[in-house]
């Protein structure tokens, strides 16, 4: 799994090429990491806690309630996705980061 750093170096590159590293665009791919963290986070709580967990209501009985880290994670991926549509990066316009070591 690629880290953030890496991600965001990709990301740059991408820019770079397409002559497009200007600050607005820059700052969408600080905001896709940002994103990238969150889902991340998001996915991890439900890998410790599940799809639901337990919790105690207001009369204090025991019920099972929905993680809300599952419709975050998909919230965040689709914010992702649009940040990388808004920056015209698509696996169609991909420069494979292996070309720099050929």
């Amino acid at each position: 799994m690629a880290s953030a750093k890496k991600i965001k170096e990709s990301l740059i590159k991408q820019l770079e090429e397409k002559n497009a590293n200007v600050e607005h665009f820059l700052g969408l791919v600080d905001d896709y990491i940002w994103y990238f963290n969150q889902e991340k986070a998001m996915q991890k709580d439900v890998k410790n806690r599940g799809h639901t967990y337990s919790s105690i209501s207001a009369s204090g009985k025991e019920y099972e309630k929905e993680n809300p880290s599952v419709k975050n994670a998909v919230m965040y991926n689709k914010q992702k996705l649009a940040i990388l549509k808004e920056l015209g990066l698509t696996t169609e316009n991909c420069i494979s980061d292996d070309e720099d070591e050929l």
